[in-house]
């Protein structure tokens, strides 16, 4: 009983949480929390854009075409819903024009005198250099700072993936360092250089940069 002298958004401040819309090149663009129902979009999109993420995801276990099968989704969802409950993830749903687009997610959320987490994100093939992850990273990392309550956040991309990196420095993180053999990806051990952004570094918001700079502009 004890349990219910705590509100629940006390456990999990800043998810669930709808952000946007900002408009890009690329369409309307918004965030809103990961479904269930997401599972025929999710998997169409992963098992068409095989060539286009695996080069960058984590090595998995099993074949790409079972990990993104259809039925795969609900243990994911159930899973990265579970961690959202008890505060230890904001996992969402990218949305172009409204319809399934990609996934972002802030994990690995500490609390107490650290404050900080992960980012990690991916987008569709083919809305690539439209501005679309640029503008979810802006709209979840000024979330995340504001009512999540953190206050750094950090994202490590292999230096091959320029596409990335272009996202991520435009979005407003600074590159730290390099981490040597650092995440098994693709089959073998992978440097991946680090990027961060503390809530002191952004000013009026990420998504307020991107406005002033006419990245974006307001749906």
């Amino acid at each position: 009983m004890a349990a219910l002298a705590y509100p629940v958004e006390s456990r999990h401040p800043g998810w669930p949480a709808r952000l946007g819309p900002l408009r890009v090149p690329a369409g309307v663009v918004a965030v809103r929390p990961v479904r269930l129902r997401d599972a025929a979009d999710w998997s169409r999109v992963r098992l068409r854009d095989r060539g286009h993420l695996e080069q960058w995801e984590p090595t998995g276990i099993g074949q790409w075409s079972d990990r993104n099968a259809f039925w795969s989704w609900p243990s994911q969802w159930a899973a990265l819903r579970g961690l959202a409950r008890r505060g230890q993830c904001l996992p969402f749903t990218i949305t172009v024009d409204g319809k399934f687009a990609g996934q972002i997610t802030v994990g690995n959320v500490i609390r107490a005198a650290l404050r900080s987490a992960w980012i990690g994100y991916w987008v569709s093939s083919e809305i690539v250099r439209g501005g679309v992850a640029t503008a979810a990273v802006a709209l979840v990392t000024d979330h995340a700072f504001d009512s999540a309550g953190l206050h750094r956040l950090e994202a490590t991309v292999r230096p091959e993936n320029n596409a990335s990196l272009r996202v991520l420095s435009k979005a407003g993180y600074r590159q730290e360092g390099l981490f040597e053999r650092y995440l098994d990806v693709a089959g073998d051990w992978r440097d991946h250089l680090c990027f961060a952004v503390t809530k002191e570094e952004t000013g009026d918001g990420l998504v307020s940069r991107l406005l002033t700079t006419g990245r974006a502009e307001r749906a």
